[in-house]
């Protein structure tokens, strides 16, 4: 799950990190207002789920309220597009309205998960900036690395090495010691999966703070975050994954014409592996679950058929948990409820397989019968390369 700035600023202050201070308009008076309040001089920042924003126009310095006044109606409402949003852009709902800062140096720190190392990871640059993805992929030394101990954190030597590595000194590695202290206190705490810095800068009047962040959060420890899951802006996530969610139903969606829907995450990576193997393209990633429920399948297949790009749709199932039989119990229900046209292809293989076959054969439905994996993906694709719909 992913938060607007102006939310996860919030969440740093509340966790003793230094940032600048500011307030969200929703409209262009407010956004006067605000600039009144914080002196005049401030930055108007649009406020979406993606990087990039300066570069596509999302962000524009006001010396003064009547200017802040016309950024903010020049950004809110428009499609804002960076390398990070949809083709389309995501239109832009509000602003946030920050003071002005007078910067000396922009450096960069974040921290995530490293799978590989089984740990969590601090990294910092002294080459902050609009540009950290280049700097990470010409110059990867300058990215510097502190790995947590599992059971023991982040010892204070890392974060002293972290800091200095970003060539501070003197009261300035204090304050950044202590903001990356709390940064990392702070991930821990809300579960993140991400928590980035950039720009990290340095002002002229020697402070530290965070000039921008962004924090993501692990979507399996939301139930113990209320406060977290408030949060939550459903108009910067794709409406099928909204719709999805409401039912417990973990759904990604793709580029490809070919709808997925499978129960168990490595079975569904495992499909859609094998759609581009068959030489099609999956629509999306559709995981019901070990225990879907008929209720689940039939708005699976619902949320399916209202993508328009999916001509067929391969269902790939081990009952294991899901009996099949029960997975053809939702799949006769949907059809028949939802008036299905699309073309369908079952691979079932597991408990009560034989009943649930059956089952499906005596509908009467025109699904297609795949032996395999193999054969049940190239089913799918050849069906979805007719159009037929």
């Amino acid at each position: 799950m992913k938060i607007h700035e102006y939310q996860a600023k919030a969440l740093l202050r509340a966790f003793g990190v230094t940032v600048p201070r500011g307030e969200v308009a929703t409209t262009p008076a407010q956004a006067r207002e605000i600039a009144q309040r914080l002196g005049g001089r401030v930055v108007v920042k649009a406020q979406v789920h993606a990087g990039g924003r300066g570069k596509g126009g999302g962000i524009k310095l006001a010396d003064d309220p009547e200017r802040a006044e016309q950024a903010a109606a020049q950004i809110l409402g428009m499609m804002l597009k960076t390398p990070q949003t949809p083709p389309e852009g995501i239109k832009v709902r509000s602003v946030l309205i920050e003071e002005a800062s007078a910067i000396e140096r922009e450096l960069y720190a974040s921290i995530t998960l490293d799978r590989t190392r089984a740990t969590h990871v601090v990294m910092a640059s002294a080459s902050g900036g609009m540009d950290i993805e280049e700097v990470a992929a010409r110059t990867p030394d300058k990215i510097l690395r502190e790995w947590a101990h599992p059971a023991l954190g982040l010892a204070d030597f890392q974060v002293r090495r972290l800091a200095f590595g970003l060539g501070l000194a003197g009261e300035q590695v204090k304050q950044a010691v202590a903001l990356l202290r709390n940064l990392f206190a702070l991930y821990l705490a809300k579960d993140c999966s991400l928590v980035e810095i950039n720009p990290l800068v340095v002002t002229k009047d020697g402070r530290v703070l965070a000039l921008d962040a962004k924090l993501n959060f692990d979507d399996n420890a939301l139930y113990r975050h209320a406060d977290v899951v408030a949060l939550r802006d459903t108009h910067e996530e794709d409406p099928l994954d909204v719709e999805a969610s409401k039912y417990g139903l973990n759904y990604i969606k793709l580029d490809g014409d070919v709808g997925c829907m499978v129960n168990g995450a490595g079975l569904a990576m495992a499909t859609m592996d094998i759609i581009k193997l068959a030489g099609g393209e999956p629509a999306n990633f559709l995981d019901v679950g070990g225990g879907a429920s008929p209720e689940q399948i039939e708005n699976a297949f619902r949320i399916l058929s209202s993508d328009p790009n999916v001509k067929a749709v391969f269902i790939n199932v081990f009952g294991g948990i899901l009996r099949v039989d029960r997975l053809a119990e939702g799949i006769i229900a949907a059809v028949r409820t939802l008036g299905l046209t699309l073309p369908v292809v079952l691979r079932a293989e597991g408990t009560n397989v034989e009943q649930g076959k059956k089952m499906l054969a005596d509908s009467g439905l025109a699904l297609t019968m795949a032996e395999d994996m193999a054969d049940g993906a190239k089913k799918a694709v050849a069906l979805a390369k007719g159009g037929r719909r």
